[in-house]
């Protein structure tokens, strides 16, 4: 197998090709298999994500940097990026998992991912190492927003809502599906501020919250981009004043906003056409509300 496009990929040429050879073993194709590599791998690519994150965030605190290092280095991360590399057709499987699909599983292809990164530590040393993980990584980060990377939909439909000043949404087990052993739980998520509802559904009540939440999170927006606060309905009402021939109208006025009292309205004259508990003037004064186009 020739294996030189692999390492034009991960951006490293190996002095010791054995280690490559190892770092792509599974333990079903001989004795002398990646564990060992995968677990040196592991510590390595966890101190090389540390320390990108910790020069490309100057101003995130220690919280969201390790909220950030565990969503790049879980396992669903390594598969998409083994993907990318094409990694699954350079494994050395044995025969049982290449009939079962083992080239395509998402734990031998993140597992083998994580060897690589620890025959490169063997062959050239940490920086090496970091080098390869830091090219790999960086187009990753350049298109995330550290704010919401690896946060569960709940928590983002939470942080959402309390920026724009909105209660929390309410979430209520609608109904739940099939065997105890295999239930399917629908859940409610309410937004009564928006007049949302959507259901999600999941194998426990958490998954069913979350997507729920999910769906939440995208109704929100959605309602939110078509009618912003700054435009918000207003109730047209316009009021004239019927006086001695002359009319005035007035501006229209948000919906809880209330008329301006017509207490003090000055005549032609320069005398006050009202006066709260006194008497009424000659000329009574009308107003009418009529509906503008």
């Amino acid at each position: 197998m020739d294996l030189t496009l692999l390492q034009t990929r991960l951006g490293h040429t190996f002095k010791d090709a054995a280690l490559l050879q190892q770092a792509l073993t599974h333990r079903s194709h001989s004795s002398l298999h990646n564990e060992r590599f995968e677990f040196l791998g592991d510590s390595v690519l966890n101190c090389a994500v540390a320390s990108l994150l910790f020069d490309r965030y100057s101003k995130v605190d220690e919280g969201d940097l390790s909220r950030l290092r565990a969503n790049l280095v879980k396992q669903q991360s390594l598969y998409e990026i083994a993907q990318r590399l094409e990694l699954s057709q350079f494994l050395r499987l044995g025969e049982g998992e290449l009939k079962s699909g083992g080239f395509r599983r998402p734990s031998i292809l993140a597992d083998t991912l994580e060897a690589l990164f620890g025959a490169i530590f063997l062959d050239a040393g940490f920086d090496a190492a970091c080098k390869v993980i830091r090219s790999l990584y960086i187009p990753i980060l350049d298109s995330v927003d550290p704010k919401t990377l690896g946060k569960d939909a709940k928590t983002l439909l939470q942080e959402y809502l309390q920026g724009k000043k909105i209660a929390l949404p309410q979430y209520n087990v609608v109904a739940t599906h099939g065997a105890a052993h295999s239930q399917e739980f629908e859940i409610e998520c309410l937004i009564p501020k928006l007049d949302i509802q959507v259901f999600g559904t999941g194998g426990s009540r958490r998954a069913g919250e979350q997507a729920a939440a999910k769906l939440a999170l995208e109704a929100v927006q959605k309602t939110l981009v078509k009618t912003p606060a700054a435009a918000r309905k207003t109730r047209t009402r316009t009021s004239q004043l019927k006086l001695a021939g002359i009319a005035t109208v007035q501006a229209e006025l948000p919906i809880d906003e209330p008329a301006p009292k017509m207490t003090q309205d000055a005549a032609p004259d320069g005398k006050p056409a009202a006066q709260e508990g006194g008497s009424k003037p000659d000329q009574p004064l009308a107003a009418t509300h009529t509906k503008t186009a």
